[in-house]
């Protein structure tokens, strides 16, 4: 039985993996489904991709197909920033252009370098190995998928925003091994485990063709042998992982002050008043460590300077340590500023140590090929909300306090896992993440925001206090477990004891180890094709001679 003799039907089981894959991020109260949606495009890659006669360059296209179809849904909450009413001059119909080229764009842009996986899928899936050991295939698809996930974290191009892990942030046992090999790991095993089910489908279905008895049966094992790996070695991180030493008493604050507000001078006064208010409320509530939203104070911060002066006198009032969001000043002041994090402790002094931005948001803080944006389309080069480019951060740049090592994370920072890594080995005890999110109003791409710092907390083996400008302001421990959470677009705060670690995860030790020796496996695999390649048609032309 040819299961994709017909074009429609290709496109169905396309269709119907990248759809249904993505709503497990979307929602991850179901993302048990995830194990299982991912079968559709697996029947196709593995029935269809396998051909010989089938071009690299039409896989080219089924992939982008169903990449688009994937990164639409992951990114269907552009419709929120609509109507962009934060941006000065910009009308109704300009920000629904807006939104559907950032939308639309986006999921294309990401598409297109999806499409890429395919082609690799069907390139090693013809190869002489996986000829011989069907069985292979699905791995070889799962380790391709975890490449192309960490590929994405290498240029503004590639955002990575839709790691298939976050479907399992509602299931965390199934995210422990995270702390050994990485977020990535995750994504070979739920790639792996789809793709082993859709051949044992598709074995099923050629049942007069295949002995289904032995064929079914290695497939069978190797899927519970991932399943029990996976939630076996997460009950054993989860049962043995125990705080120790000293809580630490913190809270984040929400001011709920949306980006549409905060930038506007006359709402400076509130701005003020709203997070004076908060903040000694948490230090009767015993906060020693008291967090602000990105930009919370959208001004450059310097000494003297009325926002300082303020927040240093509240830090003493207050008798707590409180990290603040502003912008910082570079030493020249016309190559711009930077989006920071300041620390001030309970004595009303700041530390010498600022914390900046180290990546940024596209079209959100700088303006990639600029040049050609404001040529095409230029409202999209005013999203920059402070008018110009923001400049990059570089380096942990960690608070060194009374309360342990400080390692600090702005916004975008947060779906980077390499960034928490480089402040835990840097000596960050506690991770605080500032971050904005007001854009997102109260949809999904809160709480997908909010699952990549569970992962980040997962990996690095590290509490992390999460406040964000108008929601969802969180608490999360070493486990990624969200211990304290306050509801996005309302003023308060959230109050949790925390516990700072200098333990290191095998993962903060060996970082993406587990991708790099794939794409060894890759390159090796590829090399020993051509060498075979080579040798046959060698073989053939001495035949010929003879």
């Amino acid at each position: 039985m040819i299961i994709c003799q017909r074009k429609g039907i290709r496109f169905l089981l396309l269709t119907l993996g990248g759809v249904l894959t993505g709503l497990t991020l979307v929602f991850p109260s179901i993302g048990f489904l995830e194990w299982l949606t991912l079968i559709p495009a697996g029947l196709f890659l593995l029935e269809y991709a396998t051909r010989s006669e089938v071009r690299l360059r039409t896989l080219y296209g089924y992939g982008l197909f169903f990449f688009y179809c994937y990164y639409l849904v992951v990114y269907h909450w552009f419709v929120n920033l609509y109507p962009l009413d934060f941006i000065d001059g910009m009308t109704k119909g300009a920000a629904v252009c807006v939104v559907l080229v950032s939308w639309w764009g986006l999921a294309l842009l990401q598409a297109l370098m999806g499409g890429v996986v395919f082609v690799l899928m069907g390139t090693f899936f013809r190869t002489s190995l996986a000829r011989r050991v069907p069985l292979l295939r699905p791995f070889l698809a799962a380790g391709i998928w975890s490449v192309f996930e960490w590929s994405q974290t290498l240029g503004w191009w590639g955002v990575p925003w839709g790691r298939l892990p976050l479907g399992q942030s509602s299931y965390l046992l199934g995210l422990q091994t995270a702390s050994w090999f990485g977020s990535y790991f995750v994504t070979f095993l739920l790639v792996a485990v789809n793709l082993c089910l859709a051949q044992g489908v598709i074995i099923v279905l050629r049942r007069y063709e295949i002995p289904l008895r032995h064929s079914l049966k290695p497939i069978g094992i190797a899927v519970a042998a991932m399943l029990v790996f996976q939630y076996g070695a997460g009950a054993v991180i989860w049962l043995t992982n125990r705080d120790e030493g000293e809580p630490l008493r913190v809270a984040a604050i929400q001011g709920n002050i949306s980006s549409n507000e905060k930038w506007s001078f006359s709402s400076a006064k509130r701005t003020q008043e709203v997070y004076r208010e908060h903040t000694l409320r948490a230090a009767e509530q015993g906060a020693e460590l008291v967090v602000w939203p990105e930009t919370a104070l959208p001004y450059e911060l310097e000494e003297g300077n009325s926002s300082w002066v303020y927040v240093s006198s509240l830090a003493k009032e207050a008798d707590v340590m409180i990290l603040v969001g502003a912008f910082d000043p570079s030493e020249n002041e016309k190559e711009g500023e930077y989006n920071a994090v300041f620390c001030f402790l309970p004595d009303g002094n700041c530390l010498d140590t600022v914390y900046a931005k180290r990546k940024l948001v596209p079209f959100g803080e700088f303006v990639p090929l600029r040049g050609l944006i404001e040529t095409l389309i230029p409202p999209l080069a005013e999203l920059v909300m402070s008018g110009d480019d923001v400049l990059w951060g570089e380096g942990a740049n960690l608070f060194e306090t009374e309360k342990g090592t400080i390692g600090s994370l702005i916004c975008f920072d947060s779906i980077y896992e390499d960034l928490t890594r480089e402040s835990v080995l840097e000596g960050a005890e506690l991770i605080c993440l500032s971050t904005n999110d007001s854009w997102f109003t109260d949809s999904a791409a809160l709480y997908m925001h909010n699952a990549q710092a569970q992962l980040r907390a997962i990996e690095s083996g590290r509490y992390v206090v999460r406040c964000a400008n108008t929601g969802i302001s969180t608490i999360i421990s070493d486990r990624g477990e969200v211990l304290s959470s306050l509801e996005p677009l309302v003023d308060g705060m959230v109050v949790e004891d925390v516990y700072r670690s200098d333990h290191r995860t095998l993962y903060t030790l060996i970082g993406n180890l587990f991708v790099f020796l794939w794409i060894a496996i890759l390159l090796l695999l590829a090399a020993l094709e051509i060498i075979l390649w080579i040798r046959k048609k060698k073989w053939v032309k001495n035949m010929t001679v003879v």
